[in-house]
C-alpha cells in the first residue's frame, strides 16, 4: 500500500497574487459565466481560504473592475499615427474576437463605471487616433462609442444566430416553405438564393455581415470628415 505523501515533501503552493486571483477568475467566469463569480467561488477555484483574497484585492468590485482591465488588454489598440480607418477598422474586430472569447465582457465593460490606468489609457489612445485624423472633439466620442455599440450589439445578436451553415439554410428552407403563398414577396425574393450564406472556404459565420454595417460605419465618418475638412 503507497504511503500517504508527507506535508513535508509535498509541493509548495503557489503564491498567491492580484493577477493569480484575476486570472483564476477569468476561468471560472468564461466556464461558468459572470453570476458564478464570488469570493467564495473564486476562493474554492483557488483551494484557499476566501478571507486570504482580501489581502490582494478589497473585493468583488475590485476583482470585477480588474476583469475589465484583462480584457482591454486582449484589445489591440494601433498605435497613435496609423491611418484612423484602418485603427478603428483593427479595433473593432479585435474587440469582436475579444468578446467571442468571453462573450460575458461587453455587459461587464459597460457596467463598470471606476476609472483605471488601463481603461484610461485605452479611450485616450482610441481618442488621439481620431483626432490626429481632424475629426472634432465630440465626433471623437460619438464615434468611439458608436463603434463600441455596433459591436457589442452585433455580438449580442450572433450569440443566438445559427453558426453552421447547415443550420443557416434549413432556417431559410423554413421561411421559403412558410412564404410560398406569396403573401410576402419582398422578403421571398431575399431569402430566394440564400447564396450570401454560404460559407468562403475558410470563412467564419457573420464576418462578412460584420464587414458589411462596420464599412458603412467608416465611410460615414470619413464622409463626416471631409464635409468638416471642405467647410
Amino acid at each position: 500500500m503507497p504511503k500517504k505523501q508527507s506535508k513535508k515533501n509535498s509541493p509548495p503552493r503557489k503564491p498567491l497574487s492580484r493577477e493569480r486571483i484575476l486570472k483564476t477568475a477569468l476561468a471560472l467566469v468564461d466556464k461558468q459565466g459572470i453570476e458564478a463569480l464570488s469570493m467564495r467561488n473564486l476562493a474554492a477555484e483557488l483551494s484557499v481560504e476566501a478571507m486570504s483574497l482580501y489581502k490582494h484585492v478589497a473585493n468583488k468590485d475590485a476583482v470585477l473592475d480588474g476583469l475589465v482591465e484583462i480584457i482591454l488588454r486582449e484589445m489591440e489598440i494601433p498605435p497613435i499615427g496609423t491611418p484612423w480607418r484602418e485603427a478603428m477598422r483593427r479595433r473593432a474586430w479585435s474587440v469582436r474576437r475579444t468578446i467571442q472569447r468571453h462573450p460575458w465582457a461587453s455587459v461587464l465593460i459597460e457596467s463598470r463605471t471606476a476609472p483605471s490606468e488601463a481603461r484610461l489609457r485605452y479611450a485616450d489612445t482610441v481618442l488621439s487616433i481620431l483626432n490626429k485624423a481632424g475629426f472634432s472633439p465630440e465626433v471623437q466620442y460619438r464615434a468611439f462609442g458608436m463603434l463600441d455599440s455596433y459591436v457589442y450589439g452585433f455580438e449580442l445578436q450572433e450569440v443566438n444566430w445559427p453558426t453552421k451553415e447547415s443550420d443557416r439554410l434549413k432556417a431559410v428552407t423554413g421561411v421559403k416553405e412558410f412564404l410560398k403563398d406569396g403573401r410576402f414577396p419582398n422578403l421571398m425574393t431575399v431569402v430566394q438564393d440564400a447564396a450570401w450564406l454560404r460559407l468562403e472556404p475558410g470563412a467564419k459565420p457573420y464576418d462578412a455581415e460584420f464587414e458589411f454595417g462596420l464599412e458603412l460605419i467608416l465611410d460615414g465618418l470619413e464622409r463626416l470628415l471631409q464635409t468638416h475638412a471642405n467647410s
